[in-house]
């Protein structure tokens, strides 16, 4: 099977000296074609800087990545952005305050000389299940989860063959996480995509995803399918640590918990 994405060594370092961070240690990972990979951990483990160096927001690395078979430098031209796109967690500061739906969907299209912008946003409106009676509507006028339908809406605009997700229910309330969840899950099978998502989730991961990488302190230290993650069959104890967390507040388990911190 294809992979569509590789990375290979990537490193990532913020600042120097006394402030140099080293947020992503020597990762590596495949994901095929049409499946869904995630990196799985919990805050500051480096599974976000792992997407922004995808994407082209961080231009500051070091490694291999490749995307379609092709090797990516720091910075990105138009046709990756074509290929490639990306959903941010936060659907209340993604999208422009002062700009109407229409607004927030046609600047993609205009960027990339594309035709026909009527008939793409009436589409991509009705592929989000949000309508043509959206379209003229202020982000201040949308609840959260029609909010980042509207960011899924944007991203897709382009006919991307990836979309790489950043926590992307994480924002909103319980309520709405399942639908959101559900409609990319529909987008996926129906434009044949390939999703690299990003969570601390882990029933999420488990609902969403093929395969997965934990990831602690900049490091990969487990990969799976998603099968030994939903038979609660981990290897490293950082992930079935991260299992325990995610039953819920337990006192007595929290207060056995390890620091599996890196040297370097």
């Amino acid at each position: 099977m294809t992979a569509m994405i590789t990375a290979s060594d990537l490193n990532v370092i913020f600042g120097k000296g006394a402030d140099r961070v080293h947020a992503v240690r020597d990762v590596s990972f495949s994901v095929t074609e049409g499946t869904t990979f995630s990196l799985v951990g919990e805050s500051g483990s480096g599974k976000s800087t792992v997407l922004r160096a995808l994407s082209g927001l961080n231009p500051d690395w070091r490694g291999a990545l490749t995307v379609a078979g092709k090797a990516l430098t720091p910075r990105r031209d138009k046709a990756f952005y074509k290929l490639v796109q990306m959903v941010f967690q936060d659907p209340y500061g993604s999208l422009h305050p002062r700009h109407t739906v229409d607004r927030i969907l046609m600047e993609p299209l205009a960027i990339h000389g594309l035709s026909d912008p009527d008939r793409r946003i009436e589409q991509v409106l009705e592929e989000v299940g949000l309508g043509p009676q959206f379209r003229f509507r202020y982000p201040h006028q949308l609840s959260g989860g029609q909010r980042q339908r509207v960011a899924i809406g944007r991203a897709l605009i382009l006919e991307p063959r990836i979309l790489l997700l950043d926590e992307p229910t994480s924002a909103l309330d319980v309520s709405v996480q399942a639908e959101v969840l559900n409609l990319l899950q529909r987008l996926k099978a129906e434009r044949g995509l390939t999703y690299i998502l990003v969570s601390h989730d882990l029933s999420v991961v488990a609902h969403m995803c093929d395969e997965l990488a934990v990831m602690n302190h900049g490091a990969v230290v487990e990969a799976m399918d998603v099968g030994l993650l939903k038979s609660h069959q981990p290897n490293h104890p950082y992930t079935r640590q991260l299992m325990t967390a995610s039953l819920g507040y337990d006192r007595a388990a929290i207060d056995r918990f390890e620091d599996f911190g890196l040297s370097e």
